[in-house]
């Protein structure tokens, strides 16, 4: 026999030339960047429409708040629907009017004394910086000319355009809370409705699971939205009372307002915060103001290391480093209101995905919390 050379085995073909693991890999890959463009494409589509978004997330915040308040009202006291409605409606409408008018005369009540006081802080600034850096009047006087002299005063400057823009922001403020009672009035007067059509716009072997993980995520925005008010009010009167212990004007607006930016987690307290330690450096002098930045300091560690583990996050069931990490993206991606619906939108969408791969909704067709996430909380505090 002649002995023959092997032939060279044929190089694999199709997918046979590429590993298995790399195979897996870009599997993985492509369908990351389909999901993460869906995504991106939602947040853009959000963004742009935001003067109907917005409105719209905090209709639905309200009623989470209000719906058990109206169905309380039927159940127990034995109202018609439509006075239920009509008495949820009004008592938040009520609330809301109540806080302004206080914060309006507190501030007109007060605000001659604050004026004068500024005046006369302002002087004494003026004197530090003259005694301290050896300052006459007349370089002061230049130096405030010249920075007055910067500003822009022409109709395409900033300040003009800046009072336009507050202008365009106030319509649509007013715009948007029409919008928000709308919502929210057809939300208490048929939201079962409304979801019915939602459901129906899903095929019909995926209603139930949509279903369930959208009550199950209805159940914690209701949570939610009672530990929120909770924490703010605890915030506001914490803050509210220091400010009036220490002698400050406009005590009760200052407690006001830190109560209605707490809705703001982390970032609306420490501003509102900020806010009365000026008050109190300008009115008070930088003792008072010392001891203001200890006492909101304080409020905010009993609000960060007690209420928000113990209390937000049992009825949330979010991590606080969750709630950190997704209130600086909402305030990357949408700013302040990002901030506001962040902390919700994580804890819905928590339960909702943590719902549907449970397959619970196979076996509990109305959940509860306890149904949704069994077993005691762990979340752990900063």
């Amino acid at each position: 026999m002649f002995w023959r050379p092997k032939a060279d085995p044929l190089p694999p073909a199709g997918d046979d030339a590429v590993a298995p693991a790399m195979r897996t890999a870009a599997a993985w890959s492509w369908r990351f960047l389909v999901v993460v463009g869906a995504i991106a494409v939602l947040v853009f589509l959000i963004i742009q429409l935001r003067l109907i978004v917005i409105p719209l997330l905090i209709g639905v915040l309200l009623a989470a708040l209000l719906v058990p308040f109206a169905a309380w009202l039927q159940r127990r006291l034995r109202f018609p629907r439509w006075l239920a409605v009509t008495t949820a409606m009004l008592t938040l409408v009520s609330v809301v009017t109540a806080l302004v008018w206080l914060v309006v005369a507190q501030v007109r009540a007060g605000w001659p004394a604050l004026r004068d006081r500024s005046v006369v802080a302002f002087d004494e600034f003026l004197g530090w910086l003259s005694t301290t850096f050896g300052l006459s009047d007349a370089e002061i006087t230049g130096w405030i000319d010249a920075i007055v002299g910067e500003l822009d005063l022409s109709t395409d400057g900033p300040l003009v355009s800046g009072a336009l823009s507050v202008g365009a922001t106030a319509a649509e403020i007013l715009a948007g809370t029409v919008l928000v009672l709308f919502s929210l009035l057809f939300f208490l007067i048929d939201g079962r409705g409304i979801w019915g059509f939602v459901v129906r716009l899903f095929p019909r072997t995926a209603r139930p699971a949509v279903d369930g993980a959208a009550r199950a995520g209805w159940v914690t925005l209701t949570n939610f939205s009672k530990v929120q008010i909770f924490v703010a009010f605890v915030d506001g009167v914490g803050i509210g009372l220091i400010a009036w212990a220490l002698g400050l004007p406009l005590a009760l607006p200052i407690g006001v307002a830190v109560f209605l930016a707490s809705f703001v987690p982390f970032v609306g307290a420490l501003v509102t915060g900020a806010l009365a330690v000026l008050i109190a450096l300008v009115y008070n002098g930088p003792l008072i103001a010392l001891f203001m930045l200890i006492g909101v300091l304080l409020v905010q560690q009993l609000e960060g290391n007690v209420l928000q583990p113990l209390i937000m996050g049992p009825a949330v069931r979010v991590h606080p480093l969750a709630v950190v990490l997704a209130v600086t993206a909402g305030g990357l991606l949408a700013g302040i209101p990002g901030t506001l619906f962040a902390v919700p939108i994580v804890a819905f969408l928590n339960v909702v995905v943590r719902y549907i791969a449970s397959g619970r909704w196979r076996e509990v067709p109305n959940p509860t919390l306890t149904d949704i996430l069994p077993g005691p909380p762990t979340p752990a505090p900063l």
